[in-house]
């Protein structure tokens, strides 16, 4: 599924009706580049799930920020991370496989620890302010939540 965002506004009420849609215990992948828009959807996210969005900021010098909402909200940004073993010390796993929304900023750090199921979305500036946000599902729970997140979306 593919969408285009006109505006950070546009991209924030984007990422506050995923929000909606979620169960706990979800992962989900953001990738772009720098600048591409990534926290401002994951302040979508926050948003959605009862999280003040200020306080939602990209976490690219400690690895990762815990808010609490209507489900913990565990947002990750990998841009510094040089290896994937280097997250290892953090119980990585033990956070992916928890009731807490899991947002993973710059995924592809991860390599061979990427979960085997997941949303990607990946955002790609078209314009200043205009952003084409690209989504893939791994694993049936993931199509069937990409599938009530495109219904919703597209209303």
């Amino acid at each position: 599924m593919k969408i285009l965002s006109r505006s950070v506004v546009q991209t924030l009420s984007i990422g506050r009706r995923i929000a909606l849609k979620l169960l706990g215990g979800e992962v989900i992948l953001l990738s772009g580049a720098l600048g591409a828009g990534k926290t401002v959807l994951a302040k979508g996210i926050a948003k959605g799930l009862g999280i003040n969005p200020l306080k939602v900021i990209s976490p690219t010098f400690v690895l990762l920020r815990i808010h609490k909402g209507k489900y913990f909200l565990q947002h990750f940004d990998l841009y510094r991370l040089k290896t994937p073993q280097d997250i290892l010390s953090l119980g990585f796993d033990e956070y992916l496989y928890s009731d807490a929304i899991t947002l993973i900023e710059w995924p592809q750090r991860l390599k061979f620890l990427l979960p085997k199921e997941f949303l990607k979305i990946k955002l790609l500036p078209k314009g200043e302010q205009q952003r084409s946000l690209q989504f893939v599902a791994k694993g049936k729970r993931y199509k069937q939540l990409l599938g009530k997140i495109s219904e919703d979306i597209r209303n």
